[in-house]
């Protein structure tokens, strides 16, 4: 039997970064953080296991775990009798440079399905687009390099026009033009139905509430559903 760690979190004391007068479009930033296991269990030799690496909004911060679109996802697959795992390695307040130092140590484990939530904080901090675009492409090439034949699906981020538009649209444009050039799954956005809703974000009108995350999950079932459906079965999922 292998193990692996089902539902991992790596969880952080967040503090808000500011970007402009607007509370509400403030970062979440990470000071100090570590990796907690809430759960540790064996897994069957033929499950499969699908990883989502990302921020705090894979981590569903400020709610229960259990609420986060990771834990809806397999919920998902359960429901469908499909045997694979969930992992969530979201760490709040991530930047693409910190994902890009902790991933190898992550992918010690098998991987079948990848997928890579990073990119919002680096875009709330004005980081330099080419920085992010390489931090994200290095990503995929450690994942591929780890194993070949992982799949991987990367979330598609938007941001609010503080850092001017021309930085706002070619920030949106690295995650299909990437997802284009290395031939990987495209989530156009993961926040589509979800930002800028006062009713579906916490009240730092960054972070989903359970409501939103249930949204969340059906933008990620909608392309994740093409990975880990047999292809006869994919347009009979249940959205």
């Amino acid at each position: 039997m292998r193990k692996v760690l089902k539902f991992s979190y790596f969880l952080g004391i967040l503090f808000l970064w500011s970007c402009g007068e607007n509370p509400k479009q403030k970062e979440v930033e990470t000071t100090t953080g570590q990796e907690k296991t809430l759960t540790n269990e064996e897994i069957a030799d033929d499950n499969k296991v699908i990883l989502f690496f990302g921020n705090s909004l894979t981590a569903a911060y400020g709610l229960d775990t259990e609420d986060g679109f990771p834990n809806l996802i397999q919920q998902r697959l359960d429901s469908l009798g499909l045997e694979y795992t969930v992992i969530n390695s979201g760490l709040s307040g991530e930047t693409t440079s910190g994902g890009l130092n902790r991933l190898d140590w992550v992918l010690n484990q098998d991987v079948d399905v990848f997928v890579l939530e990073l990119g919002a904080n680096d875009g709330l901090r004005g980081i330099p687009l080419k920085e992010t675009r390489n931090n994200l492409q290095e990503m995929i090439d450690l994942v591929r390099s780890k194993n070949e034949d992982t799949k991987i699906v990367l979330a598609g981020m938007q941001i609010p026009p503080n850092m001017g538009q021309a930085y706002t649209t070619e920030f949106r444009n690295i995650f299909p033009s990437l997802a284009e050039k290395n031939d990987i799954y495209l989530i156009p956005f993961l926040l589509e139905g979800v930002a800028g809703n006062p009713e579906l974000n916490l009240e730092d009108g960054i972070h989903p509430t359970a409501e939103g995350q249930e949204i969340v999950a059906k933008n990620v079932w909608d392309v994740l559903k093409e990975v880990v459906l047999p292809v006869e079965e994919t347009e009979m999922a249940l959205d």
